[in-house]
């Protein structure tokens, strides 16, 4: 059997869509226009996705307003002024602060899968944010009659029916975003703040079945925005054993930008359980270069030197555009590294008599 190749999730929105959202958000549209331009640009990257020959496809997120905020829509109980998220370009990206309980979604991920279904026709897998991600929400001086705590449980079952439904629905997979691991460290290296995040994301995995989490996958990566990141500096050294507690049968690794990806590899063989999966990063999405079907098959087999076979498989270290209105990467550029990702992991499937 060939190896396994994956997308992480989002691809640049077409221009078509961006104009729609921005007049929609100033009334000069209605919602009905919106949803025309947005059930456009869904069938447009669904089609062009397939195009590429990828084995599993996403809906390129294309109606999400960003990985990390699509359940805060709707919401009226969210001030804009809470944990801001500093890049390496001087750009930040600001997330919500939560003003009163109870907590709760305003859209589920399942939504993007079903209507992705209506015109799909090979797999689709699921991205869903973490709770860890969304436990920033809640303000540091707490909020009067809605504990911590009350607030937590209230996102663990919210998290757990955003990844069941979808499972539920007949998603392939279903990936946690979880690119807020390595900012942990540079906000607190001693590495406290990170067991919490993935003590918090097990508890979301402990109400699913030994079965259901081999279909569940976790992402990491130093986030990717504007062609920039957030935590690109920090050493994997420190997040991969705590990493790899996580209670998932797959894991999806930034690897094609890191400078020494040879220690990350043998640092991660070290940790992977038996059963376990690892989709290695081998396209660079902030990266305008395109990576040949040869460079990538050469990425893979050097990955192949370290990591078993029946573990390995490949991905792009991100997606190509985790905010709405990313556009550092053109469309174009995007499906490239894709097709050419398919393309390379295949080549190395060949090279290896898999």
């Amino acid at each position: 059997m060939p190896l396994l190749t994956e997308p992480i999730g989002s691809i640049p929105r077409p221009p078509d869509l961006l104009a729609a959202m921005s007049a929609y958000a100033t009334g000069r549209i209605s919602s009905e226009q919106l949803h025309a331009s947005e059930d456009a640009a869904l069938r447009d990257t669904i089609a062009l996705f397939e195009r590429t020959g990828s084995p599993i496809i996403t809906d390129g997120e294309q109606t999400k307003p960003s990985f990390a905020t699509y359940p805060l829509s709707g919401l009226g109980n969210l001030a804009a002024d809470g944990v801001t998220i500093p890049f390496a370009d001087g750009h930040t990206r600001q997330l919500p602060r939560l003003t009163a309980g109870r907590f709760h979604y305003g859209v589920h991920a399942v939504t993007y899968l079903r209507a992705a279904q209506e015109y799909a026709r090979r797999p689709l897998k699921q991205a869903v944010i973490s709770a860890s991600a969304l436990s920033l929400l809640y303000p540091q001086d707490g909020l009067p009659g809605y504990s911590r705590e009350a607030f937590l449980e209230d996102l663990v079952k919210e998290a757990a029916r955003d990844i069941r439904e979808c499972l539920d629905a007949g998603a392939t997979c279903v990936q946690i975003d979880f690119t807020e691991g390595r900012l942990t460290l540079k906000l607190d290296p001693g590495g406290a703040l990170l067991n919490s995040f993935i003590d918090l994301n097990n508890r979301v995995l402990d109400l699913f079945t030994a079965a259901e989490r081999q279909r569940i996958g976790v992402h990491t990566c130093p986030g990717g925005d504007h062609d920039s990141t957030h935590s690109a500096d920090v050493d994997y050294s420190g997040l991969l054993p705590s990493l790899l507690r996580l209670k998932v049968g797959r894991f999806y690794i930034q690897l094609a930008s890191e400078p020494d990806r040879r220690r990350v590899l043998k640092a991660v063989r070290e940790l992977l359980e038996p059963g376990q999966l690892l989709f290695v990063g081998v396209t660079d999405p902030i990266n305008p270069r395109v990576e040949s079907p040869e460079e990538v098959r050469d990425r893979v087999l050097e990955a192949a030197e370290l990591i078993p076979l029946e573990s390995l498989g490949t991905a792009d270290d991100c997606g190509f555009s985790p905010f709405a209105d990313d556009t550092s990467t053109s469309r174009e550029i995007a499906f490239a590294k894709v097709k050419n990702r398919v393309e390379g992991t295949a080549l190395a499937s060949q090279a290896l008599g898999v």
